[in-house]
């Protein structure tokens, strides 16, 4: 296949600087515009799709190098089961001839926190977790940059967590894993001049109030793009927009947007409330309660403003908003807020570490397994109580005999291109909804009709290390925020958590790694479709694409403030995942027409003894919710087992 031939510009913009960066194939965007409305069927976008080297592209260095995101070898895997009438049919399968008392399928922060309960539980268990990425984590990973000598990192998804009530079970559960001071510390402002207004998670906005943020319209019919510094402060002023749009503007991002009638949010869940707000779209409760009109809300907030869910508002149950929110922190902000360097992958391996305390070195808290490494051959010990399998892409679960009975659970997962089955007396689906429902074989109607109507969209999450942030320091903002097109919406400086390498001060001449969250929102469509037309345009675009549209929009966007993508961007990691959100339509989180919540079907019916966990049953992607959720599951097990 010949080299992709350059396009003009290329050099200017960095296309070949040497930023361990592998060599791609020629692949170009296979669909875009309206081809992606194409009635092109999952395999067949498969078939046209980049390919290994395309999709992954550079992943980092470290522990995490060989898993950003969903990589092509897992996403061709899951592919294969999906599109398989029998994927075990004609196919050799090997028995292991293992039993265990709990097999776990997934190896995110549901599944590993369904194995540690059920550890808790029953102390004298042997417990295997199956996950089918080259590390445990699911979304709860990270990617990290070798930049002239200096390690730093990114998150890969899972970002934030709460500090909790004190003696509540998330507060116990924290403490039980060795997360018993949540409360971080963080960088301190080592710049010259008066500190920069910096917040701790790339969600704070935290230069907004103070004028440290920016406004980037981008280019238009009129010509060039527009700056709009201190927006907040200068309400808009200069936008190229309308009077009255301006106006909604800086009511908004000021903070002055009040209700047009009182509105008390959902008390708990379940409530009238929060029935009545899963009755109508995210879009017309807030067009309700603010007096938006739904151009505003499409133009300018969509899809942030369902950020949480993965599309735009007019997709979402109105209760999205909120579902979050009925897990109330111990402080509702500030403080209660933290984020550990590489987002939630601190937790994800503190859970590993009190399962298998050989598997990474040091003390069991975040600066111990932060500082050392996994010991991969400690994750999957023979002897070893509890056990972790990587790369083993479950295919098949089903009862050997009545599941209603005593009896046992045959899984059959596949790992280095074999099949192999193990044994175990009950199963925890920790995995998404996209997978279980093709993996449980038997599934009884009722569960299969609940699993079809979960809708889940896809997440970009592109992490872009620049050697140094004096050009955001140079225009004078922290954070900035862009209209009018471009990859994501927003980034920010985020002042690091002082756990690990991390120094103590931050300061515009350190290299940083800024991300950019890239949801796939099409107003107008309907939920599910708006899932699959995101997927489209993910599965079927080449890094090497990706790479050149973020390099020209920091060239357009800073190029006036002295950055050079040549010279400046060190290294670009994209995290693809192609299921990311649970995307909870009206009627989702309560039932519609007489029929019953979708979720509270899995939550409520175990399959004999074979239970249900992860986040989106919940319908609020939060890693809290992965834990509460393991917890219900393991319970419904314990439940089974001794009645």
């Amino acid at each position: 296949m010949a080299r992709q031939t350059a396009k003009p510009g290329d050099r200017a913009l960095g296309m070949d600087q040497p930023i361990t960066r592998r060599d791609f194939l020629g692949s170009t965007l296979l669909a875009s515009g309206a081809q992606l409305l194409a009635p092109l069927s999952p395999a067949e976008l498969l078939a046209a799709a980049p390919g290994a080297q395309e999709w992954n592209g550079y992943g980092g260095v470290g522990e995490y190098s060989p898993s950003n995101g969903n990589t092509w070898e897992v996403l061709a895997e899951g592919h294969r089961l999906r599109d398989a009438r029998d994927p075990l049919a004609g196919r050799k399968v090997e028995e292991t001839g293992e039993s265990y008392d709990c097999l776990v399928v997934g190896g995110g922060i549901s599944g590993l926190a369904a194995a540690h309960l059920f550890r808790r539980t029953a102390s004298d268990a042997r417990v295997l977790v199956l996950e089918n990425h080259p590390i445990f984590g699911g979304e709860a990973k990270q990617n990290e940059f070798d930049v002239d000598g200096r390690r730093i990192v990114g998150h890969q998804g899972s970002a934030i967590y709460f500090v909790q009530y004190p003696r509540s079970f998330l507060a116990e559960f924290y403490d039980s894993i060795g997360l018993r001071e949540p409360r971080l510390a963080y960088q301190r402002w080592g710049g010259t001049g008066a500190p920069m207004a910096i917040g701790r998670t790339p969600y704070d906005a935290e230069g907004l109030s103070t004028g440290q943020y920016g406004f980037w319209f981008a280019p238009g019919a009129s010509g060039g793009g527009t700056w709009v510094l201190d927006p907040v402060g200068k309400k808009f002023a200069g936008a190229p927009v309308g009077e009255a749009e301006r106006a909604e503007l800086h009511r908004w991002y000021s903070g002055q947007a009040r209700a047009r009638a009182p509105f008390t949010p959902p008390a708990y869940e379940g409530d009238e409330v929060s029935r009545r707000l899963d009755a109508v779209t995210l879009e017309d409760h807030y067009m309700e309660r603010f007096g938006l009109t739904r151009e505003f809300v499409r133009r300018y907030l969509s899809p942030d403003l369902g950020g949480g869910s993965g599309l735009g508002a007019d997709a979402l149950s109105a209760y999205s908003e909120y579902a979050a929110d009925t897990l109330h922190p111990y402080e509702r902000k500030g403080e209660a807020v933290q984020m550990f360097p590489g987002g939630n992958t601190t937790i994800a391996r503190l859970l590993v570490k009190v399962l298998i305390p050989s598997a990474i070195a040091g003390e069991p808290n975040p600066e111990g397994v932060t500082r050392n490494h996994v010991n991969f051959p400690a994750l999957d010990a023979a002897g070893s109580p509890a056990r972790l399998r990587l790369n083993a892409s479950v295919l098949s679960v089903s009862h050997e005999g009545d599941p209603d009975r005593a009896g046992s659970v045959a899984v059959v997962y596949s790992q280095g291109g074999k099949l192999f089955r193990v044994r175990a007396g009950s199963a925890v689906m920790a995995g998404g909804s996209w997978t279980t429902k093709h993996i449980v074989k038997d599934l009884p109607a009722t569960h299969r009709n609940a699993y079809a109507q979960f809708y889940r969209s896809p997440c970009l999450m592109a992490n872009v290390a620049v050697r140094n942030w004096r050009f955001l320091a140079k225009l004078g903002v922290t954070g900035c925020r862009w209209l009018g097109g471009g990859i994501g919406t927003y980034l920010e400086v985020c002042r690091k958590a002082l756990v690990g390498e991390v120094p103590p001060e931050i300061h515009p001449d350190q290299p940083i790694v800024l991300t950019l969250k890239v949801l796939f929102s099409y107003p107008g469509l309907p939920t599910e479709a708006q899932g699959q037309r995101g997927r489209a345009e993910l599965l079927s675009t080449s890094f090497r694409e990706y790479e050149r549209r973020i390099r020209e929009q920091f060239a357009e966007m800073f190029s006036g403030v002295g950055f050079d993508p040549a010279r400046d961007l060190a290294g670009i990691v994209l995290n693809r995942w192609g299921h990311a959100y649970l995307s909870p339509q009206p009627g989702f989180f309560f039932g519609s027409g007489g029929q019953p919540a979708p979720r509270e079907v899995l939550r409520s019916t175990p399959f004999g003894r074979v239970v249900f966990a992860n986040t989106d049953l919940a319908g609020a992607m939060d890693h809290r919710y992965s834990i509460l959720e393991a917890r219900r599951a393991v319970g419904q097990l314990f439940d089974f087992l001794v009645a």
